[in-house]
């Protein structure tokens, strides 16, 4: 293992490699502070670029971008109380009273450093784990792939959204939309209307570009007098205390970097779960450890910051386990990624370390050095990147929708690109209103083609008969797996409901 990643350093750390992992970082940071972007959006509209670089500098690159954008959403929190993404609202209910007290810089400062440890851990956790669950996933036939997939949809159908329901729609459109162009074994027309470009399906950038992007922009154009707000509080008390992390800031702290970066672990291989679930669940443990929690709120607390950013962090590296090990994007991060890998003629999946073991252990190399790029660009940067989220919203905004048409129009045949992204832009705005999982939908709409093909391989396998399934234990646990959860799932949604009647009244 360190003989390959120590070859994977020397792929990685080349002068090409390094410039486009520090310019995916810094663009992510940037992104990130400005409020109402996040990685999705940054990654999404970036992968057109990677269709012009090497395979192994184009998929460090859009880590970059994640893992800065992720890190970056700390700073429009902390200094405007305005979460760069949802998973940084506890860093804004910790970090902004600090801001307001003077302690701003100290902040940004112990968030950017809870970030990079998250972050670093859960990067070696991948490292360690992914291979090891690979080799156990090349065994696993159609049969079973069936079973896997149907479970990891109804699991991310039900924790993306309010309604199970509602999650369960949105990743069967998914897969429906899928099913668009030829069909798999007869080269059949399907849904094409006659139009010539749909016979190779739907683009898969340009409608990640519209649900993620487009869709992000319209609601942010829709509130833009509200990104106006600015703030000056980066300048600080004055006191050299208040401007950097001291030793009993560290101390304070710790447990909560550790505690966060474990939760961030966790939730980031379960897939569909979430960053948003781990920084909630990571700050709340913090809140109830403390001898005074409502001080979180009231004054702020450098380990809430802490807490939350160590798992909000940890979650991307850890959701690329199910990705590199089992080809199943658990995020939204993790599907756009199978963009960029698909253009660089790699399928993510168990085969990846036999067939591209190389390029495996550059993308890990990379993935660790984007880390201590962070730190770097986070430390010496979050001054000027905490004046750039005054900018003028509109301005931001304006470049951000040309640069997705730019994308559309690249990777989607041309104007038909750009058809397709406005397309899923309404429809991406209309899951978000009425809350239908958009991540469901993304996921459904990706794996929708392997999920196609392992079923109809499956009935062939099974040849009509239901107890051959007997044969397939590995189905079957996950076959009944599925239906506890949908189960455990109404029933406790149920409970709530009940609950919540006595208290209207």
């Amino acid at each position: 293992m360190m003989q390959e990643l120590a070859a994977g350093f020397s792929n990685a750390l080349t002068f090409y490699n390094v410039t486009f992992i520090f310019i995916g970082v810094a663009i992510g940071y940037l992104v990130g502070a400005l409020p109402g972007l996040g990685k999705g959006t940054a990654t999404a509209v970036a992968i057109p670029i990677t269709f012009y670089i090497e395979p192994l500098a184009a998929i460090a690159f859009l880590i970059g971008i994640s893992k800065g954008s992720t890190a970056g959403s700390a700073v429009s929190a902390i200094l405007m109380n305005t979460p760069g993404e949802p998973s940084s609202a506890p860093t804004a209910l910790a970090g902004y009273p600090l801001a307001r007290a003077g302690k701003a810089q100290k902040a940004l400062k112990m968030g950017l450093f809870a970030s990079v440890i998250g972050d670093f851990v859960a990067t070696c956790v991948l490292i360690l784990s992914a291979q090891s669950l690979a080799d156990y996933a090349l065994g696993i036939g159609p049969i079973e792939l069936v079973a896997i997939l149907a479970f990891s949809l109804t699991f991310i159908a039900a924790l993306s959204g309010k309604s199970l329901v509602k999650g369960l729609i949105a990743g069967l459109f998914g897969i429906l939309c899928s099913t668009v162009g030829t069909e798999i074994e007869t080269s059949t027309e399907r849904f094409t209307f006659g139009s010539f470009d749909l016979y190779e399906g739907l683009p898969l950038i340009p409608v990640a570009i519209g649900m993620l992007a487009m869709s992000e922009m319209m609601i942010q154009i829709g509130d833009r007098r509200r990104l106006e707000r600015e703030t000056d509080l980066l300048r600080g008390s004055g006191k050299p205390e208040d401007a950097r992390v001291t030793w009993a800031d560290w101390k304070k702290s710790f447990s909560s970097i550790i505690r966060g970066t474990g939760i961030g672990i966790f939730i980031g291989v379960l897939p569909g779960l979430g960053a948003s679930t781990g920084s909630f669940l990571s700050y709340g443990m913090a809140r109830r450890a403390s001898k005074d929690p409502d001080s979180f709120e009231r004054d702020g607390a450098i380990e809430g910051v802490a807490a939350a950013e160590s798992a909000d962090n940890a979650v991307v590296p850890a959701s690329f386990v199910p990705l590199f090990a089992l080809g199943i994007p658990g995020s939204v991060i993790a599907a756009i990624l199978i963009g960029a890998f698909i253009i660089q003629g790699v399928t993510p999946g168990p085969l990846m370390f036999i067939e591209q073991a190389e390029l495996m252990q550059g993308i890990y190399a990379s993935m660790l050095a984007a880390s201590l790029i962070l730190l770097f660009i986070g430390y010496f940067g979050q001054n000027m990147f905490a004046r750039v989220i005054k900018l003028s919203p509109s301005l931001v905004l304006s470049t951000v929708v040309f640069l997705c048409c730019l994308g559309a129009y690249l990777q989607g045949s041309g104007i038909f690109g750009i058809y397709i992204m406005l397309g899923f832009a309404v429809i991406g705005f209309f899951a978000r209103k009425y809350d239908f999982s958009f991540v469901t939908f993304l996921i459904g709409f990706v794996v929708g083609d392997g999920f196609e093909l392992a079923l109809r391989q499956s009935i062939g396998l099974l040849k009509g008969t239901p107890e051959a399934m007997l044969d397939h234990p590995v189905a079957i646990i996950f076959w009944v797996l599925t239906l506890l959860g949908v189960v455990a799932i109404l029933r406790r949604k149920k409970s709530n409901t009940e609950l919540a009647e006595p208290a209207k009244e």
